[in-house]
């Protein structure tokens, strides 16, 4: 697997955490992958496989690209042979709004937006062998956009602060650090991302205990609680399967099967 990400221009990282790439190659028989929740809504594309996603009707193709949205679950996936992924990681109270589309609670949408017309040149630079060349182009994209209106303000200064906190702080905190009532703050918040702060923030310190889990899967669970604010183990694990829909011992399990594959960064696959 190759990955490389790059941080986006300075006029775009209020909205935009970074754009990445990751190429895996899977064999020429279909395998499937898991893609576990975060605290980020991802913008993706994707080359040279066909890639469909698991649903209650079976395996439905997706298009390129599509949207991940905030997961309250994992999703899986399925490709084969070679599939290269551009990916621009947004924050979920910036995404919609940088795309022109109304919030939703959506984990996957599929796109009818302007943005489509990259995949054809990402797809030339990736033919090339420039990696760097797609993931400016991407960034490129969304300096020439429309204004955004989102980005900054309120909810910038509450997003800064969740982020800061890794999901920590009361919905009160965060809307003191925003000059704002927490009233205000849940009504602005939910237009703009589809969630509420403690949807996000919860989301948020979950993904700092998979992270942590997997760089660090022999990690002491009742510590790692007291360390993210949890009321106690018990609790950090029903969160944890809430969203994993496993246990944290077995999730530190299949991190130590899965590092040598993925490498020593958790991307955004595990191989199921």
């Amino acid at each position: 697997m190759h990955h490389q990400e790059v941080a986006p221009p300075a006029a775009l990282r209020d909205a935009v955490k970074c754009v990445w790439y990751t190429s895996r190659d899977l064999g020429a028989l279909p395998a499937s992958f898991e893609v576990v929740p975060d605290g980020y809504a991802e913008i993706i594309f994707y080359f040279g496989s066909a890639c469909s996603i698991a649903t209650a009707d079976g395996w439905q193709p997706l298009p390129s690209p599509f949207l991940v949205g905030l997961l309250n679950q994992p999703a899986l996936f399925q490709a084969q042979n070679r599939l290269e992924i551009i990916g621009i990681r947004c924050f979920p109270w910036t995404v919609f709004d940088l795309l022109g589309l109304p919030p939703g609670k959506d984990g996957v949408r599929t796109l009818a937006h302007p943005i489509a017309q990259l995949q054809a040149p990402l797809a030339q630079w990736l033919r090339a062998g420039n990696v760097a060349g797609a993931l400016a182009e991407a960034a490129q994209y969304f300096l020439s956009a429309q204004p955004r209106r989102a980005s900054g303000g309120l909810l910038g200064k509450a997003g800064g602060a969740m982020q800061a906190a890794a999901g920590t702080l009361p919905v009160s905190q965060v809307a003191a650090a925003a000059h704002a009532t927490v009233r205000t703050l849940e009504r602005q918040f939910k237009q703009a991302a589809g969630h509420t702060v403690k949807d996000v923030s919860s989301l948020m310190r979950f993904e700092q205990v998979r992270n942590h889990l997997w760089q660090h899967p022999g990690t002491n669970l009742a510590g790692l609680a007291q360390e993210l604010g949890y009321a106690d183990q018990a609790h950090l694990s029903r969160e944890f399967k809430r969203y994993s829909g496993t246990t944290p011992a077995a999730f530190a399990r299949k991190a130590r099967r899965g590092r040598p594959v993925a490498g020593p960064d958790f991307v955004a696959f595990v191989q199921a």
